[in-house]
């Protein structure tokens, strides 16, 4: 039996540029039965953003008032950039009152790593890093992968995951799960918003971003400390980054014999997660457990928000 949610659209970032891409979105969750709110954050436009600041920190501050019915799915329209300008003034006190003990899925990638760190280390709220409205629900041909992933995510109270992709060292710990986009996590290094796990197992993705690059922002997580505090690094899918000749052999799979090299924990490769079109759906905040060897990984997530 198909179970009818709300979705609550919220606009941290940026604004929908395509709007056959945005109807087929609402179309697609409207013709499933889900009941759509928050659809005005769609039409609005400042600048690059969808809103001003103050308006995209509205969309989310909303969540705290009491008055309000709540969703089962806070759904981010879109990443791009803007996020982080928003932080500041988010209601962190009134969305731990709130949030914290509802089974409300807040639910977004890319640009909403800021907001989802954020959270984490300012109301220790658990969100999701998983599809968002305009490249997932409005994708053309919508993937059965991501969708299977992202319902099983929100409404399993333990969801455990399996690649066949070997790896390099045996490894098997256990702790918070975290990350999200690189570039973003990386510049909230030194910033109250960043959680300050310890002993956690951290996923990491971007998009458009040259071996060399991702390597000089994990450098700086390691530089800062932030590694050798983790359990584990767990590398998920970098899209678009192609090498240039002048690298001269130097591609992903060099960087990351290089950071196994210097950063003094396990690396795990092959999460299907990232700018990608089918992805999982990852609880930020969640129990861990990795264990991966010679026949690939299997992580089991678990003590998250669950819908019922």
């Amino acid at each position: 039996m198909t179970i009818h949610r709300t979705f609550d659209l919220i606009a941290p970032s940026g604004y929908p540029h395509d709007a056959d891409v945005l109807s087929r979105a609402l179309q697609r969750l409207r013709t499933q039965g889900h009941r759509v709110e928050g659809v005005e954050v769609t039409q609005r436009r400042y600048q690059r953003f969808g809103g001003t600041d103050g308006e995209r920190a509205a969309d989310l501050n909303r969540l705290a008032d009491p008055s309000r019915p709540l969703p089962d799915v806070v759904l981010a329209v879109r990443g791009g950039y803007g996020a982080v300008r928003i932080l500041h003034g988010l209601d962190y006190d009134g969305l731990q009152r709130r949030l914290s003990a509802q089974p409300v899925a807040l639910v977004g990638h890319s640009d909403f790593t800021a907001v989802q760190l954020a959270l984490l280390a300012r109301a220790g709220l658990k969100t999701f890093s998983g599809p968002m409205l305009m490249s997932d629900f409005g994708a053309e041909n919508v993937s059965e992968f991501t969708m299977h992933h992202f319902w099983s995510a929100l409404t399993q109270p333990t969801v455990t995951i399996s690649r066949n992709v070997p790896q390099a060292h045996a490894v098997d710990v256990s702790g918070t799960l975290w990350g999200g986009n690189l570039a973003v996590l990386t510049s909230l290094v030194g910033t109250p918003y960043m959680p300050p796990v310890q002993g956690g197992v951290l996923f990491v993705e971007d998009v458009n971003e040259q071996p060399f690059r991702i390597e000089r922002m994990l450098y700086q997580l390691h530089l800062c400390g932030i590694l050798d505090q983790q359990q584990a690094l767990v590398l998920g899918d970098f899209s678009g980054g192609k090498p240039f000749d002048y690298d001269n052999g130097y591609d992903l799979q060099a960087m990351i014999e290089q950071m196994r090299s210097v950063i003094g924990i396990p690396i795990v490769t092959g999460l299907q997660f990232g700018h990608v079109p089918d992805m999982l759906t990852l609880p930020v905040g969640a129990d861990a457990h990795l264990v991966a060897d010679a026949n690939g990984f299997r992580l089991t997530l678990s003590n998250y928000p669950c819908l019922r």
